[in-house]
């Protein structure tokens, strides 16, 4: 086992210790629920008969206890592309859970928003709140203690995080991701993107454009950009929740499905009671967080999860800040570049090697931790395998040794940037986020005057009248967890792109949120603390001068704040059911403790 590199083993022993009392209480909570939900046999007959009811020909395997009981917790709908296909996946699932003895009942659904059907409008500001509301769900799924197990379908932005926060309150059972694969690739993405640019100006008509997009995004599967959903299932692999290899194998395969009957069988070995016990609290412990942030790092993941990586370790008991994913940053080679930073997508990321190439990498530079429990009886290693079918069989090879498209994957040692591209930034304006594999380095400090704005339309309107056609750093507030929700704010990267295509220096700053689709901008986002209830970004005016510097880690203006007044704050909106989350926004937590307002009141 290669040596941990230094930065890596400080990171966790810090996180460790810091983490001490509240992972400790996690620990015991787990412990207790683990002997009282043993089994099935402390609930009543009435009880018991509720639950299998309508479990057909595996009614008596349930109600004498003898098989273990899966639960399917699933986002399926067949209105998003990325989780139509597990329509199909409960009656495999439980056909396969029946080869090994097993059962399987779907305790439940969860919802799953789509921030690409919802993005620049009112139901975006729903986005970042479904994943409470995914976890509660998931919550009340298992909380009818009839299970032995989980199995949790799901893939996109806010999905995965909030399946896993519900997930870990169940940790005294083992749990499984199951993706469902990329959609096969459309036309390129600088095509994609030239013609969204044309749109914004003004030379290309919306035909134009929805027949761009279309041919994009056009089949089941998940958007083959390297945005939150494809960073999501990375970190699965990376946290050991997959089957190795199982995150960019497409939907509708023979592979994908015999990887989602291994999961299954895999998912019946761990149980309580077996010889191979692997509670979900055991799998997610600091070690596996760090991991997931290397991964991150390491590939150019998206942004959103300097927001979701902290909420879900806060469900495990571990306490995660930006500082840590700033100084792991500065350690992790960025050996990855996958659209929006780089020409190809994930199909072409997992043809060079993909997920394997990647963990084997990190594992021999000693910049992942190899001695973690994982779904795969072999730990981490295992994950630098990847999965191929053998005369129709399942079975597993090593990683590439060399990657198949240098342009895409680059090993340890000869990086696309010696650092991972996620910076934290600081000053008189608060701390953020700043992506810096997604932007040319000439670009990495913009000093300009600001122009203030309160909604994405203010900007476009702005941009459309010609008032943005210079230097700029443009500023939208009031738009962090408890003022709005937290959108993500795509609808400014077009406009904004134009405008630094034709040489200005731009830079957005931004409470609100960006994906790892965002783009070449230059941003600040995430700001904390929030305009809301005075944070800086309030006291801001026209014309301030602002420094963003991802170089020197700086986020200020040389304007004089203290004397200054926050500016009012909008009025809450109201359409859109968006009037239904305003106890989430009343109660929700800064950007960087997760943005949850669920797990603040809690007290997690």
């Amino acid at each position: 086992m290669t040596d941990l590199a230094p930065a890596v083993a400080r990171v966790t022993d810090r996180i460790i210790e810091r983490s001490k009392d509240s992972r400790a209480r996690y620990l015991d909570l787990v412990a207790r629920e683990a002997d009282r939900h043993s089994d099935r046999s402390f609930l009543s007959c009435s009880n018991l008969a509720h639950g299998f009811a309508a479990a057909g020909e595996d009614k008596s395997a349930i109600a004498t206890g003898s098989a273990k009981n899966l639960a399917i917790v699933t986002a399926y709908n067949d209105m998003l592309s990325a989780h139509q296909p597990y329509g199909r996946y409960p009656e495999q699932m439980k056909l396969w859970a029946r080869e090994v003895g097993a059962t399987a009942q779907v305790a439940g659904g969860v919802p799953a928003m789509c921030d690409g059907v919802t993005q620049g409008f009112d139901g975006m500001e729903l986005s970042l709140f479904s994943r409470d509301t995914i976890a509660m769900s998931t919550g009340i799924a298992m909380s009818h203690a009839m299970f032995d197990g989980m199995a949790l379908l799901g893939i996109c932005d806010k999905i995965v995080p909030g399946l896993m926060i519900g997930a870990l309150r169940f940790g005294h059972l083992p749990a499984v991701f199951v993706p469902s694969g990329p959609m096969p690739s459309g036309i390129s993405n600088k095509e994609k993107q030239k013609t969204r640019q044309l749109y914004a100006e003004g030379k290309a008509t919306r035909e134009d454009l929805l027949a761009s997009e279309s041919a994009s995004y056009h089949s089941a599967g998940t958007c083959t950009f390297y945005g939150t959903a494809n960073s999501n299932q990375m970190m699965m692999e990376m946290m050991g929740l997959h089957m190795p290899g199982a995150a960019f194998v497409p939907p509708n395969t023979p592979l994908r499905q015999a990887l989602t009957r291994a999961a299954v069988h895999r998912l019946a070995g761990m149980g309580r009671k077996s010889e191979d016990y692997r509670p979900m609290a055991q799998v997610v412990n600091e070690k596996a967080i760090v991991n997931a942030c290397v991964g991150l790092l390491a590939t150019g993941g998206s942004t959103n999860h300097a927001i979701h990586l902290p909420a879900m370790a806060r469900a495990a008991g571990i306490v995660l800040d930006w500082d840590d994913l700033s100084e792991l940053s500065s350690a992790v080679p960025l050996i990855t570049r996958v659209y929006p930073n780089g020409s190809g997508d994930v199909n072409h990321f997992h043809a060079a090697g993909g997920m394997a190439w990647v963990v084997r990498e990190l594992l021999d530079a000693g910049l992942a931790h190899e001695d973690v429990l994982t779904v795969s009886p072999g730990g981490m290693r295992d994950y630098a395998q990847e999965p191929v079918l053998m005369d129709e069989a399942l079975a597993w090879t090593s990683a590439p040794a060399k990657s198949g498209d240098d342009t895409m994957l680059r090993p340890v040692s000869d990086p696309f940037q010696r650092d991972g591209g996620m910076r934290l930034v600081s000053g008189n304006l608060g701390r953020a986020t700043f992506k810096t594999s997604a932007v040319d380095k000439e670009r990495w400090t913009i000093e300009a005057p600001c122009r203030v704005f309160e909604t994405q339309e203010a900007v476009t309107q702005a941009f459309r009248d010609g008032e943005l056609d210079k230097d700029v750093v443009v500023v939208v507030r009031f738009q962090g967890p408890r003022a709005n929700g937290m959108p993500e704010l795509h609808k400014l990267t077009p406009p904004l792109g134009v405008l630094q295509d034709r040489g200005h220096k731009v830079a957005l700053i931004t409470d609100g949120r960006m994906s790892g689709a965002s783009g070449k901008v230059p941003a600040a986002i995430h700001v904390t603390p929030e305009a809301l209830g005075g944070g800086p970004l309030s006291l801001l005016r026209d014309g301030d001068v602002v420094r963003l510097s991802a170089e020197d880690g700086t986020l200020a203006t040389t304007a004089d704040l203290s004397a200054r007044e926050p500016a009012p704050a909008p009025a809450a909106e109201m359409g859109m059911g968006r009037e239904l989350f305003a106890m989430f926004r009343m109660s929700a937590g800064g950007a960087e403790q997760g943005g949850s307002a669920m797990l603040e009141v809690a007290g997690l």
